[in-house]
């Protein structure tokens, strides 16, 4: 008797938790007004972030619209879909449930919207959720960064090296070869899991990058979040989030995640418009102060965490290729690091078209051994000596003998040329880029230079692949640097 009374009592109290958790008063509000993008709702009891369900008309299901703000004791709400069948006198119903997707390992290799609902056709058997709201991890609870992730491009990794756990932004204009990076990146990296985020993309370009640029083996470990640029404001936003949430829910799992985001300009434009609609007033060129706060608790959730890491790039698409705009001066503050990717390289057929003398590694000294990082002084040196000069030498008004370092640095170019292109099919771990490196500078940039250059081919840069794998000399003698 007494063990069925203590269940009876169990189920009763598990009942009792349920009720006490439940929403039994739920107030329907009306829709009053649409202005824009906002729909303006009375009677309705609702807080900021939760989801509720438009009515749309006799022949459309509900509209799901977001909760973003209050004014003049009407609620504002943001549509997560089209606007089309909405009217004044429509329902509004809170669901009491703010935004969440679906995370776990069901979703590797699968192409998801910002909701988490499926693109490429296929059901979607996964069984958790999570809301896409989350806070960062605690400062004291993360782990130092000490451990290089290979990027799988040599430039980076050996110049711009990047910790398991960093945040690199990558800056460039458009049309410079930033998706054909991440793609790169995502093929070669020695992460357990990729997760990318498409915000504001263009619709033709999702498929592109998916089967050119990612292929079916970047694919296999990856999950693909997209919201293209036609898609609402809000749903845009949602999609950085979504996929922010997704990684998190693997690094959770003890996965080293690389989770890339194109781009947190569209991002910061998406929210910018949400700012405008609810009635924030404009700061520096239009944008509103909610995206100078959204930024960082968005950028500050990657990291390292007691169970895991999530090593996050995200490309700042500069405005007029200003490297200073606002966007791009506010994600530079916030992140680990940034690389510049410039137009001038890139009409040079130099791919990928990294800028390695204005890109910076913030946890160099923490990655990278004493011998590595003297040979990529040495050899940023020799690049900023022939830059210095540059425009002295292309007139022919450089004498030889002047200075040198230059004369050095001139004779070593072809070199470092032909190591700092590389294919898109040609992938590099971190340990052979660095390995390369100690040798160019031990040998190909010693006394054996003027024979290693003659020996050097530079291929011309195809239209289509960019560049051809590039031969690096590994004959060389020893490192012979100062540690």
């Amino acid at each position: 008797m007494s063990s069925a009374a203590d269940v009876a009592g169990e189920r009763l109290g598990r009942l009792g938790e349920v009720v006490a958790r439940s929403d039994l008063h739920r107030r329907r509000g009306r829709v009053n007004d649409l202005i824009g993008l906002i729909v303006e709702a009375s009677g309705l009891e609702a807080e900021i972030g939760e989801v509720c369900e438009v009515e749309a008309g006799r022949t459309r299901s509900n509209v799901p619209a977001e909760v973003v703000g209050f004014r003049a004791g009407r609620t504002l709400l943001m549509p997560l879909g089209d606007l089309h069948g909405l009217a004044p006198g429509h329902a509004v119903t809170p669901t009491g449930r703010p935004v969440s997707v679906p995370v776990g390992v069901e979703l590797l290799g699968r192409v998801v919207d910002a909701l988490g609902r499926p693109l490429d056709g296929a059901p979607l058997a996964a069984r958790e959720r999570r809301p896409v709201e989350a806070p960062p991890p605690d400062p004291l609870e993360r782990p130092r960064i000490t451990e290089q992730v290979s990027l799988g491009v040599r430039a980076l990794d050996s110049l711009v090296p990047c910790g398991r756990g960093q945040r690199l932004g990558i800056f460039a204009g458009s049309g410079v070869g930033k998706s054909s990076l991440l793609g790169m990146i995502a093929r070669s990296t020695s992460a357990d899991v990729n997760v990318i985020c498409l915000v504001g993309e263009r619709g033709r370009e999702v498929r592109e990058f998916i089967e050119r640029d990612l292929g079916e083996e970047g694919l296999s470990r990856s999950v693909v979040v997209v919201a293209t640029s036609d898609q609402p404001a809000l749903l845009r936003i949602k999609a950085a989030l979504s996929a922010t949430t997704i990684a998190e829910a693997f690094r959770e799992q003890g996965a080293d995640v690389m989770l890339m985001m194109d781009s947190v300009t569209r991002f910061a434009m998406a929210q910018r418009e949400v700012g405008l609609a609810i009635g924030e007033p404009p700061a520096t060129r239009g944008y509103t102060p909610s995206v100078f706060a959204l930024l960082p608790r968005l950028l500050e959730r990657s990291g390292t965490s007691p169970d895991g890491s999530i090593t996050g790039l995200y490309t700042v698409l500069v405005d007029g290729d200003d490297f200073n705009e606002p966007i791009a001066d506010a994600v530079r503050s916030i992140l680990d690091g940034h690389v510049v990717l410039t137009r001038e390289l890139a009409h040079a057929g130099h791919y990928p078209a990294i800028d390695v003398l204005q890109s910076v590694s913030r946890l160099v000294g923490e990655v990278q051994d004493a011998s590595t990082r003297a040979a990529a002084q040495e050899v940023r040196g020799l690049l900023a000596a022939y830059q210095d000069k540059r425009d002295l030498i292309a007139i022919g008004a450089y004498e030889r003998g002047t200075d040198p370092r230059t004369d050095r640095a001139i004779d070593a170019r072809p070199v470092l040329e032909a190591f700092l292109r590389q294919g898109v099919e040609d992938p590099a771990s971190a340990a052979e880029a660095a390995a390369q490196l100690r040798g160019l500078v031990g040998g190909a940039l010693a006394l054996e230079l003027g024979e290693l250059v003659a020996d050097a081919a530079i291929p011309a840069s195809p239209a289509v692949d960019h560049a051809a794998p590039v031969a690096v000399p590994s004959a060389i003698p020893p490192l012979h640097l100062p540690t």
